[in-house]
């Protein structure tokens, strides 16, 4: 019998689920965007399991398993940070976080049986990340060992020496001997616009991950943003002070809004494209289940072993208790207390159902896009508008007046059903891989229930240290983009201060973008996905700027090894210098956080003050320009010296 599910592979995913959970959560509140971990864990998975006997390709596979579980829920980040914003917590209580990051990500397993079967197995969507993990893989336990540990050693190397390139970067700017954001703010008459730009290695590395297509949707939200929009409402909305200053105030007040309504259209969008083959993947996985009481499971395909969707409805229902016992707890003792139940019982059934809807979107827009470009957030989005909604109506009825109580009580809902919703953002690519190196899927899906749990005790303190260190918004503390935009939001619906209109507008334009996408899929002559258009637009330039930089530079880069030998090899490195990129500068980020806490100081590591900015600049920009563009021909031209390699699935 193959080793499949192994204790030693469990622990090694729990050990690496550490590092990549801090590097998420942190580039999360830095930048409003999450990476997925499969590959880089895959590759140290093979690294370290090559030393034991008779590893195998699926133990591997748990591996990446466990750490990308764990990962992907550092997405509650989007919403949780929220509470501390509007002043509702003073840090992470852990328990109530524990609970309602592991009921939550369990039931999203759960989810994830009958959508596996609707969204990998009777779909062609590409899943370019799972898919891309399945190659390291292979490549790592093909028929010509010899050649393959080579490849493997050297995708090792790259992790670790774009990991240290990019560390050393924000290093040197937390030295303050570069700068550590370039931009361009101008006026013309009474309009302001401009252009920000993080020096972010880690962004670059994102974009090289999300692709060209997406990238240059991105660069279509910018151009809509801060080309057609921002120049228009500074007219509209004539303010005094610095072009910098009045068009981040403009952004933030108004363009924000209208992103938000595009990503909102564009999600119910993809959730109504969903319907038939979600429906049909519980009609396979209910066929499967007959068919497994009937012959036993062994009569069934080895891809195709699914938990039993009995025991799939047990543990989901099991999982309701924590949920509730959570939101109960919430409430308990607060100004909601006379109608605490009612509020309960709304939420849990909200949570079920939207919950399910929104995890379909996830997982779609995963296989479509790639977990790490996947904008859960804008589903956050439309997830604390509708609870903020439901709430209201209930609270009206009941006679009870909004009030900030339940606009946190809001957020907490839509943090629960987060975590129930993305975990297939990620899950599901990792089901892709599971099936493309014939997996158990049981055995996967138990493996992901077991990195929630490791997730869940990792990611409070890691919130609690980030508070500490940085806090949230203003004009030091992390950005935390996405938890500030849903808590606007909830604040607004619930306390009558949203700008429908906004929102209307970016709806208006988001149906433009899904019906210009739509005639490319028939022509099949170009692609520009809604989404990623709608992130261009509520997202901050300085974010998504470098992003679109990334994207083309690793097109470029895919262009250029092409014409190579061992091209194939040469881009499966590639994804590893660009995971590389993101894990070092995020690791960095949250030792940094470490440091700034235990010393008082928000700069401790400075060793120059102001009046070296103009030097720090320059070195900045010529740093953040050589160290991709070494990076990228060092491992073109370690691939070229590899002998090619042939994978082999098993």
């Amino acid at each position: 019998m193959r080793k499949e599910l192994t204790l030693r592979g469990i622990l090694l995913g729990a050990a690496i689920t550490l590092g990549f959970t801090a590097a998420n959560v942190y580039l999360g509140l830095k930048v409003g965007l999450t990476f997925a971990s499969s590959i880089p864990a895959a590759v140290i998975s093979m690294g370290v399991l090559r030393a034991f006997k008779k590893a195998t390709i699926v133990e591997n596979n748990i591996v990446q398993t466990v750490a990308s579980s764990a990962g992907t829920l550092s997405s509650v980040i989007f919403v949780l940070p929220g509470l501390v914003m509007i002043g509702w917590w003073h840090g992470f209580p852990f328990w109530q976080s524990f609970w309602i990051i592991t009921a939550g990500g369990i039931l999203g397993v759960m989810y994830s049986v009958p959508l596996r079967r609707a969204l990998v197995t009777h779909s062609d969507l590409p899943y370019p990340e799972g898919v891309a993990a399945a190659e390291v893989l292979k490549v790592g336990a093909g028929e010509h060992q010899e050649e393959s540990a080579a490849e493997n050693r050297t995708g090792l190397v790259a992790l670790v020496v774009s990991s240290l390139a990019s560390a050393g970067y924000q290093l040197l700017a937390a030295m303050q001997l570069f700068a550590g954001a370039f931009g361009a703010y101008f006026r013309v008459g009474s309009s302001a616009t401009g252009l920000g730009l993080n020096a972010s290695l880690a962004l670059i590395g994102a974009g090289h991950l999300i692709g060209l297509t997406v990238g240059l949707a991105i660069l279509a939200g910018l151009v809509i943003a801060w080309g057609i929009a921002m120049p228009i409402l500074t007219a509209m909305h004539p303010m005094p002070g610095f072009a910098a200053d009045v068009a981040t105030a403009t952004w933030s007040h108004y363009v924000r809004f209208i992103g938000a309504g595009t990503i909102g259209i564009a999600a119910i969008w993809a959730i109504a494209r969903l319907v038939a083959p979600v429906w049909s993947g519980l009609q396979s996985a209910l066929a499967a289940s007959r068919a497994r009481r009937k012959h036993g499971a062994e009569a069934l395909p080895v891809i195709e072993r699914d938990l039993p969707i009995g025991m799939v409805a047990a543990i989901s229902l099991i999982c309701l208790i924590p949920i509730a016992v959570s939101l109960d707890a919430f409430l308990a003792g607060g100004t909601l207390g006379s109608m605490q139940w009612p509020l309960v019982v709304a939420a849990i059934v909200y949570i079920v159902i939207a919950g399910f809807f929104v995890a379909a979107a996830c997982g779609y827009m995963a296989g479509l896009i790639g977990s790490s470009n996947s904008p859960v957030s804008g589903l956050a989005i439309l997830s604390v508008i509708g609870a903020s909604l439901l709430l209201l109506v209930l609270a009206h009825a009941a006679g009870v007046s909004a009030s900030t109580a339940l606009v946190a009580y809001a957020l907490f809902v839509t943090a629960t059903l987060i975590n129930v919703a993305t975990i297939s953002n990620d899950n599901l690519q990792d089901l892709k891989t599971g099936q493309l190196v014939e997996a158990t899927p049981w055995r996967q899906q138990v493996a992901l229930v077991i990195g929630v749990v490791f997730g869940a005790v990792v990611i409070p303190p890691i919130l609690d240290l980030l508070e500490k260190a940085y806090g949230f918004g203003g004009a030091h503390g992390l950005p935390a983009p996405q938890a500030t935009l849903i808590s606007t939001l909830a604040r607004g619906v619930i306390l009558g201060k949203i700008d429908w209109r906004l929102i209307g507008i970016g709806v208006l334009v988001g149906a433009a973008i899904i019906a210009v996408d739509e005639i490319g899929r028939v022509t099949k002559r170009f692609r520009l996905p809604p989404l990623a258009v709608g992130l261009g637009i509520y997202l901050p330039a300085a974010t998504t700027a470098p992003a679109v930089v990334g994207a083309v530079v690793g097109a470029f880069y895919n262009r250029w090894v092409s014409r190579k030998r061992n091209a194939a090899a040469a881009r499966r490195l590639g994804v590893l210098i660009a995971s590389g990129l993101i894990v070092g500068e995020s690791l960095f980020g949250v030792a940094l956080a470490g440091i700034i806490v235990a010393s008082g100081s928000s700069s401790p590591l400075a060793v120059v003050g102001d009046w070296f900015a103009s030097w720090a600049s320059v070195l900045g920009i010529v740093a953040f320009v050589a160290i991709p563009w070494v990076l990228y021909r060092w491992i073109g031209a370690k691939a070229r010296s590899l002998q090619p390699s042939v994978p082999s699935g098993r």
